[in-house]
């Protein structure tokens, strides 16, 4: 060697050493703790699993089950760094690590948390007498007889971090310590409905959850009780496999979301994970129906075979390595889509009532003798029944008001022996402002955002086409110039090809400006030109080697917002009936293309509450 450099010195370093570096891997902060004690309850085969933690889990965590047990011998095992329960050898003696079918595998976090704190193991398998097992920094004592009713393990970790001071002063708040150990527990009872769990922080119940039966409905129910009860009500059940992988679950319906993504679960093969896969699935398969910062509610429950996924890339377990991510993507965003149909024209309860709390004043149900003012600028159209049985060929919704000549379905007249409020949106009774639409059900009313609604109907018809491969195009009987910047005149002149496919036919035509000569004939007579500016705007902030049908929806969204019927425009009882008739018939009229509500829904009952009358 040269210039007088000196040879490290490597070291081995001694066991306690390295369990400190492993503790430091695992158990992050105390809620790390408690998630790798209430796996190992979970695989004991735990059916209830009682938790209490002191300031935040720093001077308390206990982890009581009601599993299998822990025999004499095997305690000091546990403590052992690599030594686990959650692997088999093969008949070769090797060990897969890919064939994980239990929550925990790594061997670490009980040898890995006892050298950091305080803790005692005291369990009972059938048939035998409790022992307990006390360690301190990593130094464990000899087991010794203990009095434990029943089976099952007591893990009970106190003044953790106290032999590593300094990790104490990366801890949070003592009430950010414990929001992050409830979150823990939440995300484990969702995944297992069938295991009752609760939660004591000093002293104080947090959490309680009983056991649910097996099924889709005691799952539904774990969940509402985590997720919130109007989840529960608005949330539509998936079911669909693919290649090996099959997904369950529930998604709420578009109208029902929130402005963070705080909401989206996914589970593997039991096990919740944090992955950016969902959040891209979640988002793709909305992408009709939500703003960009808007959000769905979804808990995604994910089982595949073992050898597919590797769980064992991150030592806390929390996140994974899909053999084939795109298949897995695939099959969530097809899932959700396909359960989003299923829904219908079905819109969040919680719309409703916002309506409520809106209408409901102060004052006590008294204010109903105040007097009131009445708005009589609405207009009130009412059909017959002859005239709604020709609704649709009077209503064509994507024309003007001057082009009723051009009927694009029928609606067959209504048993005279049902009457049209037994429709789930009932029968139109007025239209008020020229903007929303009354109707009458059999136990309440609907209003209806006529634009809102009309502009869903036209992109689902506009998307149907596009997939056929032939939407009609009509000719403008005189071409429109379009004047644009000159950035966007380009960007709608290069795209002229792929734009001509969904029905808008342009060219250049000149400097900053373009020609239509064509447009969707769904659109009837529309606004050209705020569609071309909608539509240049869209395509400028689109990455160049990305093809338009990636960009289906603004694309689409914009053409059907410009085609659709207007607020301010009149319409009669023949038209406001077609156009709940076709609501009713195509899937997602719940909400517009920007996952807002196309229509209330008021029941009786909490309309006469709202008066008073009960």
């Amino acid at each position: 060697m040269t210039g007088g450099a000196i040879a490290p010195v490597i070291r081995r370093l001694p066991p306690s050493a390295v369990n400190r570096i492993a503790a430091g891997e695992v158990v992050e902060r105390p809620a790390s703790a408690l998630k790798e004690l209430a796996e190992n309850a979970l695989d004991a085969g735990a059916t209830r699993i009682d938790i209490e933690i002191g300031d935040g889990g720093r001077s308390l965590i206990r982890v009581s089950d009601d599993g299998c047990g822990i025999e004499r011998d095997a305690l000091p095992l546990a403590l052992e760094r690599h030594a686990t329960s959650k692997l088999a050898p093969d008949d070769a003696g090797d060990y897969d690590l890919l064939d994980i079918s239990t929550m925990g595998f790594r061997g670490e976090a009980l040898p890995s948390i006892a050298s950091v704190a305080r803790l005692s193991l005291t369990s009972r398998v059938a048939g035998g007498d409790g022992w307990v097992l006390r360690s301190e920094g990593g130094s464990m004592h000899a087991p010794a007889p203990a009095p434990f009713p029943g089976t099952g393990t007591v893990v009970e970790v106190r003044d953790l971090f106290y032999a590593t001071p300094a990790r104490l002063k990366f801890l949070k708040s003592e009430r950010a310590e414990t929001s992050a150990a409830l979150d823990v527990v939440k995300r484990l009872a969702m995944a297992r409905p069938d295991v009752a769990f609760s939660v004591t922080s000093d002293g104080r119940k947090r959490l309680s959850y009983t056991a649910e039966p097996p099924g889709e409905e005691g799952h539904l129910r774990r969940l509402a009780a985590i997720m919130g009860a109007d989840f529960g009500r608005n949330a539509v059940p998936l079911d669909a496999e693919r290649e090996g992988a099959h997904l369950t679950g529930f998604a709420g319906v578009p109208t029902f979301n929130r402005g963070l993504p705080d909401r989206q679960y996914l589970f593997v093969n039991g096990r919740p994970v944090r992955d950016k896969l969902i959040v891209g699935a979640v988002r793709g398969a909305y992408a009709d129906f939500l703003a960009r910062d808007r959000h769905p509610l979804v808990a995604l429950f994910l089982a595949l075979p073992p050898q597919r996924v590797d769980v064992n890339v991150h030592p806390a377990k929390t996140e994974v390595r899909f053999r084939d991510s795109g298949s897995v993507r695939g099959l969530l965003v097809s899932a959700l889509k396909h359960a989003l149909a299923e829904a219908g024209h079905r819109a969040s309860t919680t719309v409703a009532g916002a309506a409520l709390g809106a209408a409901r004043p102060q004052g006590g149900v008294g204010y109903a003798h105040r007097p009131q003012t009445v708005d009589r600028s609405f207009a009130l159209q009412r059909g017959t029944p002859a005239q709604f049985a020709e609704a649709q060929a009077a209503f064509a919704p994507v024309d003007a008001e001057d082009r009723r000549d051009a009927p694009t379905a029928r609606i067959e007249p209504e048993p005279e022996a049902a009457p049209r409020s037994d429709y789930p949106l009932g029968a139109a009774r007025a239209q008020l402002h020229e903007t929303y639409i009354v109707s009458q059900t059999r136990d309440g009313l609907v209003i209806v955002d006529q634009h809102a609604a009309h502009e869903r109907l036209v992109y689902e018809r506009m998307k149907t086409a596009m997939a056929k491969g032939h939407v009609q195009r009509q000719g403008l009987l005189i071409p429109e110039v379009v004047d644009l910047p000159q950035d966007e005149a380009d960007a709608v002149a290069s795209r002229a090809e792929e734009l001509a496919e969904m029905g808008l036919v342009v060219e250049g035509f000149g400097e900053g400006a373009v020609l239509v000569r064509e447009t969707p004939a769904l659109l009837g007579e529309c606004d050209v030109q705020g569609l071309v500016r909608d539509i240049a705007e869209d395509l400028v902030s689109l990455d160049e080697n990305l093809a338009l049908k990636e960009k289906l929806g603004d694309i689409c969204g914009d053409m059907a917002c410009r085609g659709s019927v207007r607020a301010g425009r009149r319409l009669n009882g023949e038209e406001m009936n077609a156009l709940l008739r076709q609501m009713e018939a195509t899937p997602h009229s719940g909400q517009c293309n920007h996952g807002r509500p196309t229509y209330v829904e008021l029941k009786l009952d909490d309309i006469e509450r709202l008066f008073g009358r009960r």
